[in-house]
């Protein structure tokens, strides 16, 4: 699967479950695209809900551990995507069946719905509160809607669009953080100084629970980065494929992770918008932070709440792409985003990450045990793409070790994802190697001939 690039480019929005052999993005356009994604208002939350644990030092470090773990974990699960072109509802196939990747893909898709939804909410308050300084015309719905219907138009175009889109964003992106910064320190910082800085903190539990939720927020995309991967240029490295994944999502994480333990500290709201309106006395550099936080939205959506439940309705329902990302955005209208917002939701949120974070990190122990230590990082890939094959039905043994995991981490919701990988990754290793109904997905047997391109096509 490593051999020479395909001469042909790839069309907008001509995305499969296929093998990719065509990759259009080289080190930089994927550092740039990750970077661009990652600007995530949910950073913002979470930063708030640390005000009182966690004095300015204890965030930092904290968010640097999260972020290295998260680049870590990024590369390892990535591999097989970025070697065999393949996407993460088709690596799944070989821990949980053609049927059973349909557990997998819900609890991957459900958050990045909730998010994409959040996310879009918050664009459009952004817009309206340009709309309202500038116009005189506020109205949050309209901008919601508009703002919601323009994210559906620029997702169709797939890959293409996102490296157009990240690539030209990040420079704007990063220098809208810094002045976003400056802005809350200077307005606040002597407030900030008394309730944030010099306070204590903790660097116990609440000190690597806050390591977990900033990871948290990014564990969704530690299962499905194949998605990503197979779409860069082969010849990279895992060392510097971390440093990749590190540096791109350390700047954005850190930034607004701060700046929402810094306003909300400060300012005791936990509302985005509204800090902004009251932080920034200059209009047309208000107007520009603005619009810089609802390009933000943009830029995570189509990357990470886009694609993954697109691929999972193009497994499921043998949708399109194109087809797929419309309804995803319009799923998005269907998660109450303006109850998510509120000042009293930013718990709520904290739990939310918590929560479905300890689903997600045992199916990443599942899919990492399954790749290295059963598979030995070598795939007969034409088996992921025939339903009759080995892999045909439920891998139980994928599901059950989740579970198993999942119960451990919800006894552990502070540190919820690290608390289930061990269980998850140990019961999946036992069940594969001793339970009967779970070794034929380890069928040694020669593999079936090749279903060809319409084979492939119709299976993916």
């Amino acid at each position: 699967m490593q051999g020479a690039e395909a001469p042909q480019t790839k069309a907008a929005g001509e995305e499969s479950l296929t093998p990719q052999h065509t990759r259009i993005m080289d080190p930089w356009s994927y550092l740039m695209a990750w970077l661009g994604g990652c600007v995530s208002i949910g950073t913002f939350a979470m930063g708030s809900s640390l005000v009182g644990q966690l004095n300015m030092l204890q965030a930092i470090i904290a968010i640097a551990i999260g972020c290295f773990v998260i680049g870590v974990a990024l590369t390892i699960n990535g591999a097989a995507g970025h070697k065999y072109g393949i996407p993460f509802m088709v690596q799944a196939r070989s821990a949980f069946g053609f049927a059973g990747t349909r557990f997998p893909g819900l609890v991957r898709a459900v958050p990045a719905v909730v998010w994409y939804g959040f996310q879009s909410w918050i664009g459009a308050g952004a817009l309206n509160a340009v709309s309202a300084t500038l116009f005189g015309f506020d109205n949050l719905v309209a901008w919601f809607i508009i703002f919601q219907f323009i994210q559906i138009a620029l997702s169709v175009y797939g890959f293409k669009g996102i490296k157009w889109l990240e690539n030209i964003g990040s420079a704007f992106i990063v220098a809208s953080l810094v002045y976003m910064f400056w802005s809350v320190i200077d307005k606040y910082g002597v407030t900030i100084d008394e309730k944030v800085t010099q306070i204590e903190g903790s660097w116990g539990l609440p000190f690597w629970g806050a390591t977990m939720l900033f990871l948290g927020i990014y564990s969704t995309m530690m299962l499905n980065v194949s998605d990503y991967s197979r779409e860069l240029k082969h010849g990279v490295r895992p060392g510097p494929l971390t440093t990749i994944y590190a540096m791109s999502i350390l700047p954005a994480t850190v930034f607004m992770g701060l700046i929402g333990l810094m306003v909300s500290g400060a300012t005791g709201t936990a509302d985005p918008i509204a800090v902004f309106s009251n932080a920034v006395d200059n209009k047309p550099l208000l107007v520009i932070t603005l619009l810089f936080i609802a390009f933000a939205q943009v830029t995570t959506n189509v990357l990470n709440n886009v694609v993954p439940p697109a691929y999972v309705l193009m497994d499921v329902f043998k949708l399109p792409f194109k087809a797929s990302a419309v309804l995803v955005g319009l799923l998005a209208f269907c998660t109450f985003p303006w109850v998510l917002v509120k000042d009293e939701s930013a718990a709520g949120l904290q739990i939310f990450v918590q929560t479905y974070s300890a689903f997600l990190g045992p199916i990443f122990a599942v899919l990492v045990v399954d790749y290295y230590i059963l598979r030995r990082r070598t795939l007969q890939v034409e088996r992921f793409y025939d339903e009759q094959g080995p892999y045909r039905g439920v891998n139980w043994a994928g599901i059950v070790a989740s579970v198993v995991g999942a119960a451990v981490a919800l006894s552990f919701s502070a540190v919820s994802w690290y608390a289930s990988l061990i269980p998850a990754g140990l019961t999946y290793y036992l069940l594969m190697k001793h339970w009967a109904p779970a070794r034929r997905f380890l069928d040694d047997a020669p593999p079936a001939a090749p279903v060809g391109v319409q084979g492939v096509t119709r299976a993916g």
